[in-house]
């Protein structure tokens, strides 16, 4: 192979920037629409802590979900953290949860699920005004999610 062979082939290396820990509401579901089977849940407070970003998410943001027929959920979350100093950051976090219906049928109902039994990646993008926290501008992030009753958990991981 050739350098930009090897270059591209390799995994990426990541380090761990923070944890977001949202505490949601429960599912509206609207049911088939024109996109197709439409959630949105409210996203109701939580924090963040870490390495690269301490503080609170504010209450107001939502997940907006498209379910798939094979159980497959499409997200779409915007929301705000408050920093610990006080700046305003917004967070535009799309991904994928994919289950099999089964189990995107327990999770609905508000049933407990094991971790191992989906999938839950985001990828999390970041604006703000604050300038000691423009490198969350600047960076790609990858998140590893687990969603329980009335929680969704996010490790927020920087690709170097």
């Amino acid at each position: 192979m050739s350098d930009i062979d090897d270059f591209i082939s390799a995994p990426p290396r990541t380090r761990f920037a923070f944890a977001i820990k949202a505490r949601v509401g429960p599912i509206q579901d609207l049911g088939q629409t024109a996109r197709g089977h439409r959630r949105i849940i409210d996203i109701l407070g939580g924090e963040v802590a870490g390495p690269m970003l301490e503080g609170e998410i504010l209450p107001g943001g939502a997940d907006w979900q498209i379910v798939r027929s094979d159980g497959t959920i499409e997200v779409v979350a915007r929301y705000t953290i408050r920093s610990t100093a006080g700046a305003l950051v917004y967070v535009q976090n799309e991904g994928l949860r994919v289950a099999s219906p089964e189990i995107v049928a327990r999770m609905s109902r508000g049933e407990a699920v094991g971790l191992d039994s989906y999938r839950f990646r985001t990828t999390p993008r970041f604006e703000t005004a604050e300038a000691s926290l423009k490198a969350l501008e600047r960076a790609t992030f990858v998140g590893v999610a687990a969603r329980t009753p009335d929680r969704v958990a996010i490790g927020v991981h920087e690709v170097l």
